[in-house]
């Protein structure tokens, strides 16, 4: 079984800047010997629905803006950085960039967190549209949305780390 400092410096990041899922995870008892994607990710989605507003609002508030300045500014994590270059956001022209721009500066302003999406399999032109049809939902809703967006992008980062079974 790993240790606690194991368990965290492997899985703390599976939740963007947020080793708090990880360690509560691991001090709970939710992880044991058998190490799987679905059972990782399980417990932690577990810890991550019954954190508080706050902390579940600043998990959201620690993933980057798509295509925004992190990127541009090469400060993305690693899994980050592989996941908007798969989606060809690391590829904009200038024109789509300004977009991004626009829409990244009406959505925070708007709910208050970043826009998220688990861009695995999608590309500009789906996110494009998903953003811009997402705008329109209540901050509620768009709440709900980022929340289960950012449990997606958690288990596609542990399929990379983990066998499913």
């Amino acid at each position: 079984m790993l240790s606690r400092d194991e368990f965290v410096s492997r899985y703390g990041g599976v939740f963007e800047h947020s080793p708090f899922i990880a360690e509560r995870a691991y001090d709970d008892g939710f992880v044991g010997d058998e190490l799987t994607v679905d059972r990782v990710h399980t417990a932690l989605v577990a810890i991550f629905r019954a954190a508080s507003p706050e902390e579940r609002l600043g998990v959201l508030r620690a993933h980057p803006d798509l295509a925004g300045r992190l990127a541009i500014a090469g400060e993305l994590t690693d899994d980050s950085k592989k996941e908007q270059a798969g989606a060809g956001l690391d590829r904009l022209s200038a024109e789509e960039h300004a977009r991004f721009t626009e829409l990244n500066t009406a959505y925070v302003e708007k709910f208050g967190f970043p826009f998220i999406i688990a861009v695995k399999g999608l590309n500009k032109g789906d996110i494009l549209a998903a953003f811009e049809k997402r705008i329109g939902n209540t901050r509620d809703e768009e709440f709900d949305t980022a929340t289960a967006q950012v449990e997606r992008i958690a288990l596609l980062r542990l399929e990379t780390m983990l066998p499913a079974r």
